[in-house]
Order: C-alpha cells, then structure tokens, then sequence
C-alpha cells in the first residue's frame, strides 16, 4: 500500500501532463473536432482530458490489481505480460496510424505526444504489478491462525 498511494500520483501527473499535450492541437485539428468529430471535445479543454486518461489508467490498474487478488500468482503474472504485450502494441499501432493517416497527422505532435503518454503510463502501470514481490506465504497462514 506504501507504494500505490505514490504511483497512483505519479500517474495522475502523467495524466495531466498527457491531457495538457493532447489540448494543444493544431488549428486545423480544432476545426476537424468542433465540425466533425464532437464526441472528442473533451480533449479541447486540458483538464477534462486529463481526467479522461486518468480514469482509463485507473481502470488498468484495477484490472491489474484484480488480476493479482483474483487468480493464482503465475496465471496473474501471464495476463500482466499479455496485458503489457497489448499496450505496447497497442502504442506501435497509434504510432503507425498517426504518420501513415493524414487527418490523424494533421492534429500535431503536441497532442501525438499526449497520446503516446497514455500507452506509457499503461506500460508503466504493468511494469508496477510485475515487479511487485509475491506475498509471503508464511505472512498469509499467521494471519489465518490470528483470526
């Protein structure tokens, strides 16, 4: 618990940082937002941004967390591998999609590199959960015989 409450911080900085980046966008992008794509206007305006990828870096790292209460210690460490295995992908992908397609280039490296910092918090959150120790097996039967 000691070392969640600071990542989670770290993490909310990163949202920040990413929601501050991906509010920078061209003008040609403001304009695509504004007439085309509505359901993006939230990344206009910096702090709903921030908000938005925090609550999705919150929700992977509850998935993680449950991953570690839920299943056995190796299947949860599988499923964090195939988890950072998707994200990296998953940053490989949107790379790829914003140099290859034109309406995608158009919104600026500022907001690209807000995005990329959503994959890296992702990347983050897995490396977090796969070199957290695996708990004492002797911790957990003491506590058993204390109740």
């Amino acid at each position: 618990m000691k070392r969640v409450i600071p990542f989670l911080l770290f993490l909310s900085g990163i949202a920040c940082a990413s929601g501050y980046l991906m509010s920078k966008l061209t003008g040609i992008g403001k304009i695509g937002i504004t007439l085309m794509h509505r359901e993006y206007q939230f990344l206009k305006i910096w702090w709903e941004g921030a908000i938005a990828v925090f609550l999705g870096l919150s929700v992977l790292f509850l998935l993680n967390s449950l991953f570690y209460k839920i299943f056995p210690y190796i299947l949860a460490k599988f499923l964090d591998l195939v988890l950072l295995a998707t994200a990296i992908y998953s940053l490989y992908v949107t790379y790829t999609d914003f140099h290859l397609d034109v309406s995608h280039r158009l919104l600026g490296e500022r907001f690209h590199l807000g995005t990329y910092l959503f994959f890296v918090g992702w990347i983050l959150i897995c490396f977090f959960f796969l070199f957290k120790s695996k708990p004492q097996k002797a911790l957990k039967d003491l506590g058993k015989k204390a109740a």
